[in-house]
């Protein structure tokens, strides 16, 4: 379903229509893969390109690099997609690549039949992102991985090196 608020061919003060194409496989099979993985392994899989990356990925302009035990880390060049009414990046999408990178930090440390979710993300946001932001770069890090609870923290920044986002991350750990 296609809904239209107004004509616009009638709007060119509104500037050049823009799109993007996202496309992605079917999660289920590399799902399943996964979970007969240890998480390190899952996740090495995914960033040396034996597994896709999750739609999100694709999604969010997001891209699984560096993958150590306890330590993780993402880039990410948003688009103008990504845009809120001011003119900077939405600060959900930083929330969101925090998050990714805060529980993959915390999957890299589980054995094969743990999973996780988050369970609350506290996000500082220190600096406004642009497109002049450049490629933004994601790291997450636990702080502790327990038996039925983690904590990470993640940091984001941008082409320059500035940190324009930091955070804190409580996850659940549990049986899958």
């Amino acid at each position: 379903m296609t809904v239209e608020l107004s004509k616009t061919s009638d709007r060119a003060d509104w500037g050049p229509q823009r799109s993007r194409t996202v496309t992605w496989h079917d999660p289920a099979p590399t799902t399943a893969k996964g979970l007969a993985m240890a998480g390190i392994d899952y996740l090495r899989a995914m960033a040396d390109g034996v597994l896709p990356q999750p739609p999100i990925a694709g999604l969010m302009l997001f891209e699984l690099g560096d993958v150590e035990p306890g330590r993780v880390e993402f880039t990410c060049v948003p688009d103008e997609s990504a845009y809120n009414p001011i003119g900077a990046i939405h600060g959900g999408l930083i929330c969101t690549l925090l998050d990714s990178v805060t529980g993959c930090a915390i999957h890299s440390t589980l054995p094969q039949g743990k999973g996780y979710t988050s369970v609350e993300i506290k996000v500082n946001y220190l600096k406004a992102v642009r497109l002049s932001s450049g490629t933004l770069t994601a790291t997450g890090t636990v702080v502790k991985s327990g038996s039925r609870i983690g904590f990470a923290e993640g940091t984001v920044t941008d082409s320059s090196g500035s940190v324009v986002a930091t955070a804190s991350s409580t996850l659940l750990i549990f049986d899958l």
